[in-house]
């Protein structure tokens, strides 16, 4: 009985977590207004946004989950998550700078299916049904490339003043950073409590298959967005 309780919390904090950033993952007026009116540097203001984009960022969190979900070494973690960094970080420097602009849905579609890519990685299913193990590591730095592209995207929806702004692109990607590790140390403390419990394993199998789900989900939403943008 106590392990479907924790069970049935871990899910029903997780899904409103996910409704909560659905809600929240949107640029607000405000933020929008300062983005197409600010002139000259704007190194504060830009950090904020790009920590805030990041914590909000329900997409770029649920894959983060995944990719530390097996990870129990501090070592292997911070590999990991600068793998992630150095993909997104150059992305969207690159795709910023040189107006690199994808479609919003397209590349927001990759970036749900890097969800269900390692939710399906860790539930060991390419060794199940293929008989192969992907290079983990390249995997999350190769869909770290598209989450950057999906950051500088919508960063272009804004028609952003040129005045300034390797500036003030530098200060959104270290925002970024700042907001990830403020996400990680959330999602660790979390983890690191559930550890310790048997549950942990026992659900693990539940939990990646809830993550697949999410990414699903957000395939589905991005892919009928496209289409019925056409």
């Amino acid at each position: 009985m106590h392990l479907i309780q924790q069970k049935n919390i871990f899910f029903i904090g997780l899904l409103l977590a996910f409704n909560v950033s659905c809600f929240a993952h949107g640029v607000d007026s405000k933020t929008a207004h300062f983005l197409t009116t600010t002139q000259g540097s704007a190194i504060g203001p830009f950090l904020y946004i790009g920590a805030k984009h990041m914590v909000t960022g329900y997409d770029h969190l649920l894959f983060l989950v995944g990719v530390i979900f097996f990870l129990f070494r501090s070592r292997d973690i911070f590999i990991y998550v600068s793998l992630f960094t150095l993909g997104h970080s150059l992305t969207l420097l690159f795709g910023v700078l040189n107006h690199i602009n994808i479609n919003v849905y397209l590349i927001d579609a990759v970036i749900a299916f890097s969800i269900i890519y390692k939710g399906f990685d860790n539930l060991g299913g390419f060794k199940q049904l293929f008989g192969i193990q992907p290079n983990t590591k390249i995997a999350v730095l190769f869909f770290g490339l598209f989450h950057g592209f999906g950051l500088a995207t919508k960063l272009q929806d804004f028609a952003l003043p040129q005045e300034n702004l390797i500036t003030n692109m530098l200060a959104f990607n270290v925002g970024v950073e700042i907001g990830q590790l403020i996400a990680l140390l959330f999602i660790l403390t979390f983890l690191g409590f559930w550890r310790r419990h048997n549950s942990y394993f026992t659900f693990s199998t539940t939990s990646n298959t809830l993550l697949m789900s999410g990414g699903l989900v957000l395939l589905g939403y991005q892919l009928t967005g496209y289409f019925t943008s056409l």
